[in-house]
């Protein structure tokens, strides 16, 4: 008896819709990373960009420097330090780093280690709460110095390239989108902390910015840009009333700090001027057990800068960046961690995955933008009355923004899908596996994490737990663990064309494909100054 043939897949309905071919490039963005808008524009596009880093520095600050012993002013110079970082940083990332319109800001990643100094100061005997600030932050300074260079090693040395090129759009996927979803702390359970401004500012925000637009065909890419700021202002200006017609006079405490305008403290408290210099707090204090986490740390920001760096490309309307871009990248982050320790920075730097979410809301990813938003950081970095006047915008506000803007991130993470066979059930159980695992395992960590900063690794080497703390508590450090090991040790080779390595290789080699010099050369000629092996 003769077997029968295998049946043919079953053919797709009659009445089915268009598809769409993959594609490498947004074709709805207005300004990609090499085109401009208007100059007035551009200005209140960069200030946009400053406001929403603002966020992240003032929350940072908020969190760290009450534990360390410091008083509202040093939270104020704290605050004004980080600015003054992130303008250095971003200029330095977009003139000659991977040259992605992307801001530098605060990593959260340092705080573990950070929470690690401060208890191993809090036993000691000071005369105040300030001396013991400043001991912890000389030793925060040593400890950055140091592990600046894992960053520069890595990146200098073409070590973070070569890791690069085992990537695949199947571990792309999940890289970038837990860059965002990692974060999901800084949307609701944040902005829940104050529901009646926080809640009104994620409405306000989607309604004014996706549907208003639509009423007015002229002015709908005024209001699709500048939305944003219109709606903090009305929320702002909404969370002063309540705070000044006492809505907030007999609430718990943390209610105050999260609704009233005028609870931070900060305007009374930051000097009118005041440029951060070299060694403000001190000679900086090398403490061995210390470095090791911030060496944790380290490795960890070039994780979540890789995976945002991703994201940025898509959002301004750039290729995939190469391997040697990112590399480059990672070793001017470190170069950019070095210069931090030297000012007595709080935390090191890292991509800022908000400020590219913005990219995708205004759907501008013009490069003059960013580079421009740093003049907003100096400024006010400097003169700290006026910067301190917009970190008194209440943390709800900027955590409604932030749910919208990390959704644009981890929704530009799936896109990569496309690249890749996403009918392969190879693909599918690589790509699951390591979506859950790296929102799974930091989770772990982070629960069983006590406040004083011991984690669930727990031995009798200090430096070691903090190293391992540090590391499985990143969601994008552990998607690229699990994504890369897996991807290519699970029939890597027979499945090449199925995880997208046809696309993906021309995009890892400096002549892969003619548009890597267009987005990714150097400005003018720098690159004839620069050895080979560095670019």
């Amino acid at each position: 008896m003769v077997a029968a043939p295998p049946s043919a897949p079953p053919p797709m309905a009659v009445s089915k819709g268009p598809t769409w071919a993959p594609n490498e490039q947004l074709q709805q963005l207005q300004y990609c990373i090499h085109s401009n808008p208007s100059w007035p524009q551009a200005f209140l596009l960069a200030f946009q960009h400053y406001i929403v880093l603002l966020g992240t520095v003032v929350l940072i600050a908020s969190i760290l420097v009450p534990q360390m012993g410091g008083t509202n002013g040093d939270k104020a110079r704290v605050i004004q330090t980080l600015l003054f970082m992130s303008g250095i940083n971003t200029l330095l990332q977009t003139l000659i780093g991977t040259r992605l319109p992307t801001v530098m800001g605060p990593s959260f990643a340092f705080t573990l280690p950070v929470l690690s100094i401060i208890n191993d100061y809090s036993d000691d005997n000071f005369t105040n709460g300030h001396e013991r600030f400043v001991r912890s932050i000389r030793t925060i300074q040593g400890s950055l110095i140091v592990s600046s260079f894992i960053n520069m090693i890595l990146g200098f040395s073409q070590i973070w390239g070569n890791l690069i090129r085992l990537f695949s759009p199947i571990v792309i996927v999940p890289v970038v989108t837990v860059v965002s979803l990692g974060l999901f702390a800084r949307g609701f359970p944040l902005l829940g902390n104050c529901v009646e401004i926080g809640l009104p500012m994620l409405i306000l925000l989607v309604i004014g910015q996706q549907y208003l637009k639509h009423l007015h065909s002229r002015s709908s890419f005024l209001v699709e840009r500048f939305a944003l700021l219109v709606c903090i202002g009305l929320i702002w200006a909404f969370a002063a009333i309540l705070t000044v017609a006492g809505a907030y006079n007999n609430v718990k405490e943390l209610t105050k700090k999260s609704c009233r305008t005028d609870h931070s403290f900060l305007m009374s408290s930051a000097p009118w001027i005041k440029i951060p210099y070299p060694f403000q707090w001190g000679t900086p204090i090398f403490r061995a057990s210390h470095v090791f986490g911030m060496i944790g740390a380290a490795l960890v920001t070039s994780a979540e800068s890789t995976g945002t760096f991703f994201a940025a490309s898509r959002l301004a309307g750039a290729t995939a960046p190469p391997a040697h871009v990112l590399s480059r990248g990672i070793g001017l982050q470190g170069i950019g961690m070095l210069i931090e320790g030297i000012f007595g920075s709080l935390v090191g730097t890292t991509a800022s995955v908000e400020n590219v979410g913005l990219l995708g809301l205004t759907r501008i990813g013009s490069r003059r933008v960013v580079q421009i938003s740093t003049a907003f950081m100096f400024f006010f970095s400097i003169f700290g009355k006026f910067g301190a006047f917009f970190a008194s915008i209440p943390l709800p506000i900027f955590a409604a923004i932030y749910c919208v803007l990390l959704g644009i991130v981890a929704a530009v993470g799936i896109t990569f899908i496309q690249f890749a066979n996403c009918n392969s059930l190879r693909n599918i159980y690589v790509l699951g596996l390591t979506l859950f695992l790296a929102i799974s395992i930091p989770q772990y960590f982070l629960l069983n994490t006590s406040l004083d900063g011991h984690g669930p690794v727990d031995t009798n080497g200090g430096w070691f737990n903090d190293i391992l703390n540090t590391i499985f508590s990143s969601p994008p450090t552990v998607a690229i663990i699990v994504g890369t090991v897996l991807d290519n040790t699970l029939i890597a080779r027979e499945t090449a064309v199925e995880r997208g390595m046809p696309w993906w290789k021309p995009f890892q080699h400096r002549k892969g494909d003619s548009r890597n010099e267009e987005f990714y050369n150097f400005p003018v000629r720098f690159h004839e100054y620069m050895p080979t092996r560095f670019l």
